[in-house]
């Protein structure tokens, strides 16, 4: 029998790797009976067929049509022949020696993304991306060095859930004790900027029809891309992260350049007008620690200052920088982390220090993709 490398999980591979074209995955109720009433399908049963195949993509995690057993089978030929249930292949399974788990897939155009899946003691949190690579060159983040080729689709962002729940074998979807528990829209991409996308798939994943996911439970995390923070409360109400990083706006423009077109002032203002908002319900803002860059004394006391002036009923997540080659930055000593946190906390603000996870697997925070990439072609040299 053969062994596999350590960290690394059979990949099970799809019936048949899925058509998009073709697909129904990301679509609204209302499409997918537009969908069925081009090939035919009598008007007055789109609505009931609709609902019928949207229970089974997304309650139960159908992968063919074969397996809706409650659709006639003259039917799943029909729809066979046009349409498509079918998953992305999977290049990559890989779990780390803390359980984080990630998936590499590839899309029919040949463009690869990743998904991480983060379990915890009292939640499992699923890492998604919007799109294949980033236009941002935030320069501690080395995701953030590959070019940007294209936003995803609606089908590729739901995609990912799907694919997750899959390998962690969740379906029939759980009324309660789910595995997948949370989404966080913080993986490959700037969410914001696949704004209509990123949007529609959410309230699929939110549709209380099918995986029916609160949207207390997604968190869409932004570098600051200003306009559309008061479109997302509005039109989605999803928990809002912002990648602050910095507390003044010399420095967050040295380190984001999105700082230049969106400054300091107006995304607190931002934030301070998020939909929804209130003590029960924060903005997070995820704050990298960089050694000698942002992580003083003084730092902490101005972010202190910078939430209070804004009036914004907020928690800080502080992350310890993740070392990449090439990299600049240094990760402060666990020492400087602590006293920042410490000093934050003493002011009354929630400031908890995120545990690197998945590391060893290349899926920590900015460590997505590009990392693989490297590893699979140094694998391939010396096989």
């Amino acid at each position: 029998m053969k062994t596999l490398p350590l960290g690394v999980e059979p990949v099970v591979a799809p019936r048949h790797t899925f058509d998009e074209s073709r697909s129904l995955i990301g679509l609204t109720h209302q499409e997918v009976g537009e969908k069925l009433k081009e090939i035919g399908v009598p008007e007055k049963q789109c609505r009931m067929r609709a609902q019928q195949i949207w229970h089974w993509i997304y309650f139960r995690g159908a992968k063919s049509f074969d397996e809706m057993s409650n659709i006639s089978k003259d039917m799943r030929e029909k729809l066979k022949q046009h349409f498509d249930v079918g998953r992305p292949e999977i290049i990559e399974n890989l779990i780390s020696k803390d359980g984080t788990r990630k998936w590499l897939m590839k899309f029919p155009d040949g463009q690869e993304v990743e998904t991480v899946f983060i379990p915890e003691e009292d939640r499992g949190t699923l890492c998604v991306s919007s799109q294949v690579g980033c236009t941002l060159t935030c320069k501690f983040c080395h995701t953030g060095t590959q070019r940007l080729v294209r936003n995803l689709t609606p089908t590729e962002i739901v995609m990912q859930l799907l694919v997750a729940r899959d390998y962690l074998n969740e379906w029939p979807s759980p009324s309660e004790g789910r595995l997948v528990s949370t989404i966080v829209l913080m993986g490959m991409g700037e969410p914001l900027y696949n704004f209509e996308n990123v949007k529609k798939a959410m309230h699929i994943v939110m549709d209380d029809n099918g995986i029916n996911l609160s949207r207390r439970r997604i968190t869409l995390s932004t570098s600051g891309v200003v306009p559309e923070i008061y479109r997302c409360g509005e039109e989605m109400g999803v928990n809002l992260a912002i990648s602050l990083h910095a507390v003044d706006d010399k420095t967050r423009s040295e380190i984001m350049p999105i700082n230049n077109k969106y400054p300091i002032d107006q995304l607190l203002t931002a934030c301070k007008n998020y939909a929804g908002i209130k003590n029960s319900r924060k903005i997070t803002f995820e704050y990298i620690l960089l050694k000698d860059v942002n992580d003083s004394d003084e730092d902490a006391l101005k972010l202190v200052k910078l939430i209070r002036d804004y009036q914004i009923p907020a928690k800080v997540n502080l992350i310890p920088f993740n070392p990449w080659p090439g990299s600049s930055y240094e990760r402060p000593s666990k020492t400087r982390v602590a006293k920042f946190s410490d000093i934050i906390f003493s002011k009354g603000i929630s400031a908890p220090i995120r545990t690197t996870r998945g590391e060893d697997i290349l899926a920590a925070c900015g460590q997505l993709k590009s990392e693989s990439e490297k590893a699979r072609k140094y694998s391939n040299k010396i096989n």
